[in-house]
């Protein structure tokens, strides 16, 4: 079986801090060269599970959304939260899915500004918990 792109990368990432790093004649080639290897590493990561957490963040934004489009005064922001909330990617293509994941984040942070300013703590904490669960998503482990 051949290796996958994120193997490849992998691979590369290990050659490039193990064997090639070390024998850089200057301490700056060598960081240069593990910050590369570095980066290629987060990118197989990446490569495996991008367009899964973004498919999963844009499904809980939407559900966010549905939970507390009634909340929000604004009727162009409840129009477009409803919109929003009623939507499926129509792609799982990762730049497809990064478009619409930043889309929905613009959003979310409509709805963030609106609960604050409302002084609503249930919908905020409500928001809160769901961006602590993003972050907890896209954390990277160099271990």
């Amino acid at each position: 079986m051949s290796p996958g792109p994120m193997q490849i990368l992998d691979r590369s990432a290990d050659a490039l801090a193990g064997r090639i790093a070390p024998q850089l004649r200057t301490p700056h080639l060598a960081g240069t060269a593990n910050l590369i290897a570095l980066l290629m590493k987060f990118s197989a990561r990446e490569m495996e599970r991008g367009a899964e957490i973004r498919h999963a963040e844009n499904i809980g934004m939407r559900a966010l959304f549905a939970e507390l489009a009634h909340i929000v005064r604004d009727g162009d922001l409840r129009r477009r939260l409803g919109a929003a909330a009623a939507e499926d990617d129509a792609s799982v293509v990762l730049s497809e899915l990064d478009r619409t994941n930043a889309d929905l984040k613009r959003l979310l942070i409509e709805l963030h500004i609106q609960v604050e300013e409302a002084g609503d703590r249930k919908a905020e904490r409500r928001i809160l918990k769901f961006l602590s669960w993003m972050a907890s998503q896209r954390a990277v482990s160099i271990f």
